[in-house]
């Protein structure tokens, strides 16, 4: 049945090792959290009624399964996960500063993730998605770069909408060049983008968004593009064609002092970005549109830094609109 799923992605499912404290020895203490940005997107949408399935590739082993079995609770449908029984299922660990930065170490020489394959990609899911969704850690190989393009090219001949968050991580990749070339290949194909703040400014070389966000625009069809600002809100930006008139939105966070760790806020925002395309389309936004959707958003990611990991602990709604109800000044940030 042709859109059978609202959001279908293809990417990484893997163990996040998350800094959780220390041992009454002193040593450092780390909590196995299911995540990897695509299925955190799906786990947001699917808290908020969606219809969300995953294609990727983990190992046959002990975090493989358990990964399988997280999509089975959180309601994702795994029709396009494969367990490869020669593979080992991708770690990364997580450190937390106390400013809130972090910093990846990345356990994937090769991680399961990698080792996805064009003849591996389920067409028929995706030919049932009104939205396709990619990042940039399944192009980071020759091998998973291909099967990642040509699950693209079918959602797009299958006339799905094109989601895109580059999701930089720097430790994945040979080079920044070989990076760079990465995202603009994902923009060239793209109608929804989610950035982030540091990314649109290495990306673009300007250290003003607006710049940065119409360069993006000149050489892309990207139709709603996000910023993501961290303490900062979140800005957006839509048009309705391929002209470079644009409207545009901005929108304080909701800082919360019972913040411990931002993994997954991102995803978190994303998830609910697409939730509003889904729900009001992308064809005649305003500027009211784009306030309400950065607002919900900006809520749900805020949520999510109160709890560790994200796939597993998604804000559900009613929690949302009762982060928003009950602020009833904005938060500190770029206005």
């Amino acid at each position: 049945m042709k859109n059978e799923f609202d959001v279908v992605a293809v990417g990484e499912l893997l163990i996040d090792m998350t800094m959780n404290g220390k041992s009454a020895q002193g040593n450092a203490l780390y909590e196995a959290n299911p995540g990897g940005a695509p299925c955190n997107v799906l786990a947001m949408l699917k808290k908020l009624g969606h219809k969300v399935a995953f294609i990727g590739k983990v190992g046959d082993d002990i975090f493989g399964h358990e990964l399988k079995g997280v999509l089975d609770e959180v309601g994702i449908c795994p029709g396009g996960l494969i367990i490869d029984k020669d593979a080992r299922t991708t770690l990364a660990f997580v450190k937390t500063f106390e400013d809130g930065d972090r910093d990846f170490s990345f356990y994937r020489n090769p991680g399961a993730d990698m080792l996805l394959r064009k003849e591996d990609i389920d067409t028929d899911l995706i030919r049932k998605a009104r939205i396709f969704h990619f990042g940039t850690l399944s192009m980071t190989h020759e091998g998973v770069r291909e099967a990642t393009m040509y699950a693209l090219t079918e959602a797009k001949k299958a006339g799905a909408l094109i989601s895109f968050d580059p999701n930089l991580r720097e430790p994945l990749w040979n080079s920044l060049d070989e990076a760079k070339e990465q995202v603009l290949e994902g923009l060239k194909h793209c109608d929804i983008l989610k950035i982030s703040d540091n990314e649109i400014q290495w990306l673009t070389g300007k250290d003003d968004y607006v710049d940065g966000v119409e360069w993006i625009f000149e050489r892309s069809d990207v139709r709603l593009m996000t910023v993501s600002l961290g303490k900062c809100g979140s800005m957006a930006f839509y048009r309705k064609g391929r002209d470079m008139a644009y409207i545009k939105s901005q929108a304080a966070p909701f800082l919360s002092k019972d913040t411990i760790e931002t993994t997954g806020a991102g995803d978190t925002f994303g998830g609910c970005i697409l939730h509003f395309v889904l729900t009001k389309g992308i064809e005649a936004l305003d500027e009211k549109d784009l306030q309400e959707m950065l607002i919900y958003a900006n809520a749900a990611a805020s949520i999510i830094t109160t709890r560790r990991g994200a796939l597993r602990v998604m804000p559900a709604p009613d929690e949302i609109e009762a982060k928003i109800k009950g602020t009833t000044e904005p938060s500190p940030g770029t206005q």
